[in-house]
């Protein structure tokens, strides 16, 4: 069904914010329904905004997935703290999202500051609700006026996008029905790089390594071609990358080529490399050159 078929369409931005490793990622996902934000269990996996877009009889909702708020230290985290920012500002609905199984629960400073002048429609929604007791769900549900939800589980996600469907404004819709993405196969290509980066290596070593899809090349009689560079800013965290003998980056192209061709749904050719960029979280034109700026 085409736009022009849609009596009375309605349409709107949802910005998802929240701390970081609350589900947000999980979130969007789920209420797309397809994997276009990577998942880990280290928190700040997600580095910009990521765009899905969700559409249902009358209604689309272009969802942004936002990094997790924090203090921002050095350049990339102040990138990351502006594109919340300004997800925020562009947002016709806002999608606050807090972690029930956290000792935490409740809205912290920085979305209370946010939340404090937002002047249009508002959706709380606690996660991982499925961890914890029910009484203490329903405690933080009514405290803060939220709806309980599971986003791994799928549990009150279908009663979640109803809440959003009914807060977006009237208007024709920015995306064909049936476009879920925005951002370019590559893109996602170089996410998918990026997580198994995040899952394979240690506790630190990944926020300090980029990923560029150099060159993606579609072959009608064979597999696509994908080169990607893995950027990181010391010579001893490239060897830790590539590990002995090759062994660390060969698993790490093994797992993201499985993903990446469920993602693109045929058969690809993955070359990894890494190379080495002193400091590029700290330089505007190396964050320019990721796609982070």
């Amino acid at each position: 069904m085409g736009d022009e078929a849609i009596r009375n369409p309605k349409s709107g931005y949802v910005a998802i914010i929240g701390k970081p490793n609350v589900g947000k990622s999980t979130l969007m996902n789920a209420l797309v329904g397809e994997r276009l934000s990577i998942v880990t269990p280290k928190p700040q996996t997600t580095r910009g905004r990521v765009l899905g877009i969700m559409s249902s009889g009358e209604c689309q909702a272009v969802f942004w997935d936002t990094p997790g708020m924090l203090e921002p230290k050095g350049r990339l985290q102040e990138v990351m703290t502006r594109q919340i920012r300004d997800s925020v500002r562009d947002a016709d609905v806002l999608l606050a999202l807090v972690d029930a199984s956290s000792p935490k629960d409740d809205l912290d400073e920085r979305m209370r500051e946010i939340l404090h002048d937002w002047q249009r429609p508002l959706i709380v929604a606690i996660n991982k609700s499925d961890l914890v007791e029910t009484a203490r769900v329903e405690k933080i549900v009514g405290r803060i006026r939220a709806v309980a939800i599971s986003a791994l589980r799928g549990t009150h996600v279908d009663a979640l996008k109803t809440l959003i469907e009914q807060r977006l404004p009237e208007g024709p819709f920015f995306y064909p029905p049936d476009m879920v993405a925005e951002q370019p196969e590559r893109f996602f290509v170089g996410e998918l790089v990026r997580e198994e980066i995040f899952l394979k290596l240690g506790q630190e070593l990944p926020y300090a390594t980029a990923v560029k899809v150099e060159e993606f090349k579609e072959r009608k009689d064979e597999k696509d071609y994908i080169r990607a560079v893995i950027y990181v800013e010391r010579p001893s965290q490239k060897g830790i990358v590539i590990g002995a003998k090759g062994a660390m980056l060969k698993q790490i192209g093994q797992h993201a080529r499985v993903k990446i061709e469920a993602f693109l749904d045929r058969p690809v050719y993955l070359e990894l490399w890494v190379k080495v960029r002193p400091k590029w979280r700290k330089r505007e034109r190396d964050l320019k050159e990721f796609g982070y700026w």
